[in-house]
């Protein structure tokens, strides 16, 4: 081994020396700072966030109503699940109203997204901006419009007027997630299926639906979570016998808050924790795509 070497060698080891000394420097530092601002300020956010979730739970296995702790009990959920027809009804009338104006909502979202990037109209740029009303005006100007116009084409207030009316503020969700990802969109694609005779419908099935498949499951994902929590706009459009979820709720709570409705939160918790869970692989792989 020459001179130049045994030099190049020692100043190689003396860079690696000082870059670990470097790191080692950087990470005692860390080391003696464990908290800091910007830590601090995410447990605060954590903590203030599922707190309530950890006390309504506790709660919800308190032998009595009240805010003190009497015992370790299992009678509210009892009561949920073999003395609570009203509630089970109004959950279930929150899924069916979920479900379906989400789905509406995701087919005529996603083929108005698809409409407006693919053509070139003239009020092209005025159907963008009236799809994102819904999304701009306060939940209870929409709710009394929709009320007038039921009133008006002599349309019964029932879970019919409710679909209709989550179907409407369902809908710019869904068309800007759709539109979100047809931005990202690589048009050559359907220039290369059109060039080996796909029609439209084919290129629409096989290459832009798949492609925007991401979009699509958010916005549907979307919709229906705005669906389930939604009391004011339901609360104009609703009739006898329609009551959803968060209207029983906020009638219920007028009387003073039931257990009842602590144990029901609990058993909606496991069921979303458990679905995300059994569905992890499925969203990974729509995320990827």
């Amino acid at each position: 081994m020459n001179i130049k070497n045994v030099v190049r060698s020692v100043i190689t080891s003396l860079r690696l020396g000082s870059s670990v000394s470097e790191a080692s420097r950087h990470a005692k530092r860390a080391f003696r700072r464990p908290f800091s601002f910007s830590q601090t300020i995410f447990i605060a956010a954590i903590v203030f966030l599922f707190l309530p979730l950890f006390v309504l739970i506790l709660y919800s296995f308190n032998a009595s109503k009240g805010m003190g702790w009497t015992g370790f009990s299992f009678i509210w959920y009892e009561q949920l699940f073999f003395n609570s027809r009203d509630l089970w009804r109004a959950f279930w009338n929150s899924i069916l109203i979920a479900v379906t104006s989400a789905g509406t909502a995701t087919v005529l979202g996603t083929f108005g997204a698809v409409g407006v990037a693919w053509y070139r109209f003239k009020t092209r740029n005025y159907v963008q901006i009236i799809s994102f009303l819904p999304m701009i005006l306060p939940e209870i100007i929409i709710g009394v419009s929709l009320s007038i116009f039921f009133a008006g084409v002599g349309i019964k207030l029932g879970l019919l007027t409710i679909y209709i009316a989550h179907t409407t503020f369902n809908l710019p969700f869904v068309f800007l997630m759709v539109t979100a990802r047809l931005d990202e969109f690589d048009f050559s694609i359907i220039e290369a299926a059109r060039d080996l005779g796909a029609n439209e419908v084919q290129t629409l099935r096989k290459i832009t639906v798949p492609i925007c498949m991401p979009g699509i499951v958010s916005g549907f994902l979307t919709a229906i979570t705005i669906s389930l929590e939604d009391f004011v706009i339901t609360y104009f459009v609703a009739g006898p016998g329609s009551s959803t979820l968060p209207l029983y709720i906020y009638s219920a709570i007028r009387f003073g808050i039931s257990p009842v409705i602590n144990a029901l939160s609990v058993v909606m918790i496991l069921g979303t924790v458990l679905l995300t869970y059994s569905l992890r692989n499925f969203l990974k792989y729509i995320a990827a795509k």
